[in-house]
């Protein structure tokens, strides 16, 4: 036997780098049916859509155990998606909700890739506007009034969920989040009107429409922040 080669054994090409796996917590069953039959083949190979549940307390919870300790994907990055109620005059159902920052009680989170997200958004769903900046969270259902009162906070829109989804996962370890929403119900077009039907159905395809969009964020994840 000769002795050993130097530079060591041949090695090939480092394996390309995949981004951790993608979790996409919503609320209610509606959405999670409306996200799953979105599904396309260019999903990540490990991509969980999870019902977490309606109302904070539920979310955290429900973030918790699936990133906690004992699972299989400790390091997700995850995306708070669903309905939810717009704050802004003139906003329609279908618009859709791109979070620079969930904000609620117990604090806010800050978002990853808004930008790359909301022009991925505009591409899944033509002809749809996005919005862009704070979503809040609330503990109940917003009505009437109380919309006026929250947007003074800077708000553009609210739902019961993503401030909750996002601070839980955070603070099981650093990941990338991001939060997205479907406006359903908005100053124009309560959902408590007859004749809001309509808007309900606009805002399931458009939820429906959005997977191409949290895929492609997902795989900016692997390119070099700037």
């Amino acid at each position: 036997m000769g002795p050993p080669d130097p530079a060591g054994p041949a090695t090939g090409p480092p394996p390309p780098a995949r981004p951790a796996p993608l979790l996409i917590a919503c609320a209610l069953g509606i959405e999670q049916f409306a996200l799953r039959s979105g599904h396309r083949k260019d999903a990540p190979e490990s991509v969980t859509v999870l019902r977490t549940g309606m109302g904070p307390k539920a979310a955290a919870a429900a973030v918790r155990e699936a990133l906690g300790e004992g699972s299989t994907v400790p390091d997700a990055a995850v995306i708070a998606s669903g309905f939810c109620a717009g704050l802004v005059p003139g906003m329609h159902p279908g618009d859709l909700i791109v979070a620079d920052e969930t904000r609620g009680p117990h604090g806010s989170s800050v978002c990853t890739s808004v930008e790359l997200l909301a022009k991925a958004l505009s591409r899944a769903a033509p002809g749809r506007t996005v919005h862009t900046g704070t979503l809040l969270g609330s503990d109940q259902v917003v009505r009437g009034p109380e919309r006026a009162e929250l947007r003074t906070t800077g708000a553009i829109a609210v739902d019961m969920e993503s401030a909750a989804t996002l601070g839980s996962a955070l603070r099981v370890g650093p990941r990338p989040v991001a939060a997205v929403r479907v406006v359903v119900d908005a100053p124009e077009h309560e959902l408590v009107r007859i004749g809001t039907l309509r808007g309900g159905i606009s805002a399931f395809r458009v939820l429906r429409a959005v997977l191409p969009a949290f895929f492609e964020w997902h795989r900016s994840l692997l390119l070099p922040r700037r």
